[in-house]
């Protein structure tokens, strides 16, 4: 009777509340981890653009001036 009183006892489950304290943020769904690297990669995100942007302009900016170049030198002939 020990051996089965035994057995019943390592077959039942014991209750965790450790997945439900990992599934939430204890800050009321609030994670600061997360916002925080929300905010980072939002700042190196518009860093980039604004350097993409940069080098775009500068390429307009020369065609412009190649194009100017080659109006004048249509309308030289």
């Amino acid at each position: 009777m020990l051996s089965q009183v035994s057995r019943r006892a390592l077959s039942v489950r014991s209750f965790s509340t450790s997945r439900i304290a990992f599934a939430a943020p204890p800050s009321g769904g609030k994670d600061s981890f997360r916002e925080k690297e929300n905010a980072e990669e939002a700042a190196y995100v518009r860093k980039h653009e604004a350097e993409q942007l940069a080098k775009l302009r500068e390429e307009l900016a020369k065609q412009k001036t190649k194009i100017a170049e080659l109006e004048e030198s249509i309308n030289k002939k």
